[in-house]
Parts: C-alpha cells; structure tokens; sequence
C-alpha cells in the first residue's frame, strides 16, 4: 500500500481537531516517539497528537483514512518487540492524556478505563477496595497498550493474562465508527468473541479508546521462597513437578546466576549466585500456605536443590521482587555498551527442559554475555543477550542464535512470543507458527483496515 506523507493541509486540517497544545510536529517530539524499549532501530513519525476522547480518535482515524495516513498508536513506549515504533511514519496517537479512571465498581469487580491509564495507577487507586488487576508486566505500561499486545508477567501462571480480565471494548474503527463489545456480565456465551479478536492485535485492526476490565481480590494470605539449585535444569525440573504437584503457585520465576549477581549489586540483595527460582504462592490463610511451603520444599530436594528459604515477610518479599521487576533496566544500565536482544519463547512445560538445553548449546563456546530469565510456570523464556554497539558481525551472529531457539521452540509445539507480541522482530515466524490460517488473519485485517493504515508494517511477515 502507498500511503501519503502528511503536507501542510494535512498538519493544519489535524492541528485544527484538537487544542493547540495536542499537536506536534517538533524535532524532540518526534525522536521521543520513534522508538520503544526495543533493539529495533528508530522510525520517526511525522507529527504527533494527544486526543482527549473517543469521539476526536475516531474523527483522526477517519481523516487519515480518507487520506492514506499511517496511523500507530502510543502508550509509553516500554513495548520489547517494536511494536508501536511508526515504520511508515504518517502521525502517532499518543493516549498520555486518555487517562482517567472513569469508574470502579467494587461490588461487580470491575473498572471503567481509558487506554492511557497506567495499571500500577490503577492498582493504587484499588488499594482500599481490597481489589487489584492482576495483570503485572513489569514496567509502566497503559492499559491500552496491554490490551494491545496481550501484556502478562509473572503472575500469569495463577491470575492469566490481559485477554482474561477485559469484559468490555469501546473500538474506534478506521471508517469513523466507534463499536461497543463484551457486556459487563462475568460469562457470556453471546456470538463471536470479538474482544479476544482485538486483544493481542497490536492496534492493527482499530484503535481501544475504553475498557471495562475485570478486578481480583487482593490475596488475604502470601508466603514466599527462595530456592538455590546447581543447574538451570534441575530448577527447571523442579518448576515442572511443583506443576505436576497441583500447588498452584502464583509465580514460579527462574533467573540465572548472572541475573541474581547482577541483582545482588544493584540492589543490595544478599542472594545466593546460583540458578534461582523465585516462588510465592497465595491463599486464606497462613496454616494453608505452611502445608503448601512444605509440599514445595519436599519436591525442591528430591530434584536437588541446594537451599530453600520459605517464609519471606512481605517487606523482604517486595524489595527481592521489585528487583526482579527491575532487571530489564539494570542490565541495560550496567552494559551501556552494549545492544540488547531478547528472546521471548513459550514452550510446553513438557518440552522446557528440552529448551533449557538447546540454549546451553547455542551459547557454549561463544563470548557472549547471557542473562536466562525465565516465566518458568509457563514455559515463557527470556534469554537477554549482549552485543558490543557497532559490532555488525557478532549481532549476525545473536540474531542466528534467536532464530534458531525461535525455530526450535515451534518445533516442540511452543510459539514464538510467549508475551512481548509479534511488533517487527518476529513477523517473520507468522508462516511458520500458523500456517495457512495466517491467510485468515490477513483477510479480518483487509475487512477492518481495507487500506492498511493501522499499525503498518507489523505482525505480517
């Protein structure tokens, strides 16, 4: 598709729908929004907008339609996958200002959002309602932006991901129109899901301008372990048999030595430098999660862990898992030198330990500097690997390193994001992984966006 770059008429007809402070075309604008937390190379738009409402969105997206405009949508740019850089340029939605929480109805578990609202906003605003959203990505991410990419984290083995908390969408769509879909009841079995449709579709298909999203209550009762191991298999064995346990822990991460030196350093923990799983389970209470710790620690030892400590009160257990929250910035921090690849894989709980191995292979014997962080509980893996700037042929080289533990992880039945999205840096797994119903997808995009304008350049190889 051709589209059009934006002329002065195109500046001062979208300048002209919002305030004068909502629009910029400015040099610092531009670089601020030409690239996410990403390795992927910088794409500036052409000029910037703030809307304020559903109904100044959906005038945009129809203008830039009629017009050919590429249009990308903003929400803080932490996206690991290049997902919202503007590679056709054209104007980017930036929702900063699309962030009022418009209602919360405690007795319903629910909330009202625009896309712009940060969820550890939302969560604080909760707090003396005894309710949260469980949904925990880390960095500080809008709620559009996770209905967008599907955002998970480290709970997602006992509380799920994104898609599993929106009850409601209010869609704008590239012909001007604004849709409602889902209901605020908590089941339905009411025609298509279009909600899951949207959810994970990297503003592709038509812009969130609202959410109704479903609340948890906040766990009564959490008790918390750290368990040292002498190799990232045994751990990763552990992880499965916890699993195969039935002890539903509500966040089972593995991290390497590398990643508990690094956070030793940076944040003054005093953890053992061995392959390390993080465990924490929640529950009613304390007696509950006494007999579960003690299920736990009989299942580390006999996969032969070398020092399980339960029991961390929730101060020690907050600063340990904000650390961990942490890691992505501090490995940027400590090898500024440095660009960073990360992998992003699901695998089958079955097939981890067969993964575990195939990233020992490709890593033996080179000089590369390694950071294994692990979503263990659900197979998700993120192997972080570093690369000198400027070193063209050793970036080759992670590149080849990716795309083989990515062919690898498809082979076995996994995917190749198990949580960042598709963005640029994985379009072109799409044949691999889904085949002929890819085919199917480009057709539901040709339906929503016959001109291609939404998001170009992203998911499709």
């Amino acid at each position: 598709m051709q589209f059009n770059s934006l002329n002065h008429t195109h500046m001062d007809q979208l300048r002209a729908m919002v305030d004068s402070d909502r629009f910029s075309a400015g040099e610092s604008v531009l670089d601020l929004h030409a690239r996410d937390q990403s390795s992927h190379p910088p794409h500036r738009p052409e000029a910037v907008i703030w809307p304020t409402s559903p109904t100044e969105v959906a005038e945009i997206l129809k203008y830039a339609n009629t017009h050919l405009i590429p249009i990308t949508g903003w929400g803080s740019g932490s996206s690991l996958e290049g997902n919202p850089i503007p590679l056709k340029g054209g104007l980017v939605l930036d929702f900063s200002r699309m962030n009022r929480i418009l209602e919360i109805r405690d007795e319903d578990f629910q909330a009202d959002v625009e896309p712009g609202v940060v969820y550890q906003d939302l969560n604080q605003k909760l707090k003396h309602t005894g309710l949260f959203f469980p949904p925990d990505p880390g960095a500080r991410a809008t709620l559009g932006g996770m209905i967008a990419n599907n955002a998970s984290g480290t709970r997602t083995i006992y509380y799920g991901s994104t898609k599993d908390y929106v009850l409601k969408l209010s869609v704008a769509l590239v012909n001007g129109e604004i849709i409602e879909l889902g209901t605020r009841a908590s089941k339905t079995s009411s025609g298509y899901d279009l909600i899951r449709l949207f959810v994970g579709s990297e503003g592709t298909l038509g812009v969130v301008v609202g959410a109704t999203v479903r609340l948890a209550g906040l766990p009564v009762e959490f008790s918390a372990a750290i368990v040292n191991f002498p190799s990232i298999d045994q751990a990763g064995r552990a992880v499965f048999e916890t699993m195969r346990g039935g002890l539903n822990p509500a966040t089972l991460e593995l991290l390497g030595p590398e990643c508990i030196e690094l956070m030793n350093r940076e944040a003054g923990l005093e953890l053992d430098v061995l392959p390390t799983v993080f465990m924490e389970f929640h529950g009613s209470t304390t007696r509950q999660l006494a007999e579960i710790l003690g299920l736990a620690k009989d299942i580390c030892t006999e996969t032969g862990c070398r020092d399980f400590r339960p029991g961390l009160g929730r101060s020690e257990r907050d600063r340990i898992f904000q650390a961990r929250h942490d890691l992505g910035e501090m490995i940027i921090r400590s090898h500024p030198e440095c660009h960073v690849k990360i992998m992003d894989v699901a695998v089958p709980i079955t097939a981890y330990s067969e993964l575990i191995d195939a990233i020992n292979q490709e890593t033996a014997g080179t000089n590369l500097k390694t950071y294994y962080i692990s979503h263990a509980g659900n197979g998700n893996v993120h192997l972080n690997i570093l690369c000198p700037k400027g070193d063209q042929r050793q970036w080759q080289q992670v590149e080849a390193i990716v795309d083989r533990l990515v062919a690898k992880s498809l082979t076995v039945g996994g995917t190749a994001t198990g949580e960042h999205g598709i963005g640029l840096g994985k379009r072109k797994f799409m044949v691999a992984e889904h085949g002929a119903s890819l085919e199917w997808m480009k057709q539901i995009k040709t339906m929503f966006d016959p001109n291609g304008i939404l998001n170009p350049g992203k998911i499709f190889p």
